[in-house]
């Protein structure tokens, strides 16, 4: 009996590692990937990108308290799993903020899985040294 239930245990493991596609989860990984960098290091690649886009994904009122210059914002309750219409273009580069990093970390995922090819995530605001709007 226990040879019976090892050997149909060896065929169930060998039958799902068959139909589980190495490739399709290869590619899911590629697709899901975004970058994580200071802000700092955003603000360097702010001088040298040109048409980016800065997503604030805090609440209406923590955007209002301050935000980075000419950031767009969206929050996270906003961003589930159909792309915003306010980010019509997947291939553009998209820095991604919050208050200490852990929703703009959420949220860079989530677009990368809607097929976001640019995303930056740039931690929080808490660490950001340059120049807010009021």
């Amino acid at each position: 009996m226990r040879k019976f239930l090892a050997l149909v245990l060896l065929l169930t493991t060998a039958a799902a590692l068959i139909g589980c596609g190495e490739n399709s989860v290869e590619d899911r990984k590629e697709q899901a990937k975004y970058r994580r960098i200071t802000p700092d290091e955003a603000q360097v690649l702010m001088k040298q990108e040109q048409d980016y886009l800065i997503l604030d994904v805090r609440s209406p009122e923590e955007y209002e308290q301050g935000h980075i210059p000419h950031a767009i914002n969206i929050p996270i309750e906003r961003i589930g799993d159909v792309p915003p219409k306010e980010l019509p273009d997947r291939n553009q580069t998209i820095f991604v903020y919050c208050s200490k990093g852990v929703r703009s970390m959420n949220v860079s995922n989530r677009l990368a899985h809607m097929g976001y090819k640019n995303i930056v995530e740039m931690g929080g605001l808490q660490d950001w040294n340059g120049e807010l709007v009021k």
